[in-house]
């Protein structure tokens, strides 16, 4: 067993390495970082939502944006759709599930808002439709994913895309990603900001 529990941590580790090797994934969060940074200086927000794990993740991000990423500051405004299980049930009632995500953004999104679809493959039809509904409200969509990217990465503004096939590995580095965009933008806006 401890062969097995030492290889998940390696693997864990190869897919952060080919992270930190893809130059181009790389100048894309610090473009997603730089975004954020600016639509919050425009008094703006950031909308998640995933499904699943990808919803933890969401409302992880979210979380460590309103409350605190490092350390002590003013709050800054990001939601995640994935938590208000009412409009969530109602939505998917009236509705349909592949709409949970669009009618809510419709709800509460605003031009110069960034909203951020988290999926390991790319091809959740309710992040989909989410994205088609910011593109009409003048919302930057960007697409956290893995694999090949799926159908998120081609209607993305931009996509995020982790360089593995394995859901445990994707979703690891989605929240390394999340985290390095929270800190990024926390040092922007309340630190000496980074370099």
């Amino acid at each position: 067993m401890k062969k097995y529990i030492k290889d998940q941590i390696k693997k864990s580790y190869e897919t952060k390495q080919a992270i930190y090797e893809n130059e181009n994934l790389i100048n894309k969060i610090e473009e997603v970082s730089n975004l954020c940074v600016k639509l919050y200086r425009s008094k703006n927000k950031t909308i998640l939502a995933g499904n699943g794990g990808s919803a933890a993740d969401a409302q992880h991000i979210a979380a460590e944006l309103v409350g605190r990423y490092g350390f002590d500051r003013p709050s800054i405004p990001s939601l995640a759709l994935t938590t208000d299980t009412s409009c969530l049930t109602a939505i998917g009632n009236d509705y349909g599930y592949d709409m949970v995500f669009s009618r809510q953004l419709e709800g509460m999104g605003q031009e110069g808002d960034l909203f951020m679809g988290i999926s390991t493959s790319g091809n959740s039809k309710n992040i989909i439709n989410a994205f088609i509904s910011a593109k009409k409200m003048g919302i930057t969509t960007v697409a956290l994913v893995g694999r090949d990217g799926g159908e998120m990465a081609k209607i993305a503004d931009i996509a995020l895309i982790v360089p593995s096939d394995s859901t445990p590995r994707i979703q690891e580095s989605h929240i390394l990603i999340g985290h390095i965009i929270c800190d990024v933008i926390e040092k922007e806006l309340f630190g000496n900001g980074v370099s």
